[in-house]
């Protein structure tokens, strides 16, 4: 599956994976985009979420920007 999701890198409320009524999903990261720390957390996250293993995750687009495009499975 695919999904859109909206990255929040650096945030105080993270580890959290929300999902909006519109069915948008932001994702809270402590890490900083920092050497791709932030991308390495969320694919963790994710894949913990969807109860998956890390390697089923992958960043398909956005991998410098908040907007990114993920496949799971």
């Amino acid at each position: 599956m695919r999904y859109t999701l909206f990255v929040k890198p650096g945030s105080k409320k993270g580890p959290l994976v929300e999902l909006s009524e519109a069915g948008e999903i932001t994702v809270y990261v402590r890490e900083r985009p920092v050497d791709g720390a932030a991308n390495k957390a969320v694919i963790e996250l994710l894949a913990k979420h969807f109860g998956v293993a890390k390697r089923a995750v992958e960043i398909e687009t956005g991998h410098t920007g908040r907007h990114k495009r993920v496949r799971i499975g």
